[in-house]
């Protein structure tokens, strides 16, 4: 006999699709992207190019997949006050996440700050669980704690050194944590009424609205990289991030955020981690090896659970 599994009863202007299994080949492209990004993203920052403006080119990115999607559905864009309000709520909690982050991290440790935003699915899964009533098997709840012990591992550095000034880098931390942790949780909330495309396209303008806020925090006394390899190779990388985004709101559509959401989070980083030791041949330490082969058993179970 399996595990009953009981999902959340949309309201009833919802029109969700049943998608099948085809919440993991969304989860799974996803992963592919976001892990190919994963593997390249460091690089604008090591040829001149700030993350903040990195954060401007993104943003512009996001807007070739949104008009692609909106021409698709002829620009049918949700425009009720409560679908409004889901789309910029995702679309500012994850932008807005960014911006906290940049901050952050010139105040705190990086080795420290990251594994404790990687817990983000943590915040997702609570929710799922309890406002939404997601559940899974108990193949699926395995996959959920494996991903949950394996995503701080990716980047926490025993070894790292930073300048620590109090303690305030761990509460801004938190805020990006819990920004996006929500904003996956919104994520899977908001297809219930409205449109995937729709989501994204908010997700588009919040990005794009925060753009000023990125330039007002790039320090332009340094040099910055204007050449092709410098806003042109953002943006190809960025795309990758970009349309990753857009599968991982379909993922959510059709898939439990308790799943896709550890899945997404952990699979990533596997796949960048498979490019580095290939492209670079960086073999990662025991603690990052650890955490790979968890993440990897993770994907598996809960790819495994229906």
């Amino acid at each position: 006999m399996t595990d009953p599994v009981i999902t959340a009863v949309p309201p009833a202007d919802a029109t969700p699709e049943t998608g099948g299994r085809r919440w993991l080949w969304f989860a799974l492209a996803t992963v592919v992207l976001w892990g190919i990004w994963g593997a390249f993203a460091g690089i604008s920052a090591q040829r001149g190019f700030p993350e903040t403006l990195t954060y401007c080119v993104w943003a512009v990115t996001m807007i070739v997949p949104a008009v692609i999607v909106m021409q698709r559905e002829r620009w049918k864009l949700d425009i009720k006050p409560k679908a409004i309000a889901y789309g910029l709520a995702i679309g500012l909690l994850g932008a807005g996440g960014q911006m906290v982050l940049f901050y952050a991290v010139s105040t705190g440790p990086a080795y420290l700050i990251f594994p404790v935003i990687s817990l983000s699915p943590l915040i997702t899964i609570i929710m799922s669980f309890l406002i939404l009533r997601e559940r899974t098997n108990w193949l699926g709840a395995l996959g959920v704690v494996l991903a949950l012990f394996a995503l701080p591992m990716f980047d926490y550095d025993p070894g790292g050194t930073a300048v620590v000034h109090g303690a305030g880098w761990f509460v801004l931390a938190l805020i990006v944590m819990l920004c996006w942790g929500v904003q996956a949780y919104f994520m899977k909330s908001a297809n219930n009424v409205m449109s995937a495309e729709s989501i994204f396209f908010y997700m588009m303008v919040s990005g794009l609205m925060l753009i000023p806020a990125a330039l007002m925090m790039t320090d332009f006394s340094h040099p910055v990289n204007w050449g092709w390899d410098g806003p042109w190779l953002a943006a190809a990388i960025q795309m990758l991030n970009a349309i990753g985004a857009l599968l991982l709101v379909y993922a959510f559509r059709y898939g439990k955020a308790i799943v896709v959401a550890p899945l997404s989070n952990a699979g990533g980083p596997l796949i960048t981690a498979i490019l580095s030791l290939l492209l670079e041949g960086v073999v990662p330490g025991a603690l990052k090896t650890v955490g790979l082969v968890l993440a990897l058993l993770a994907s598996i179970f809960l790819a495994l659970a229906p």
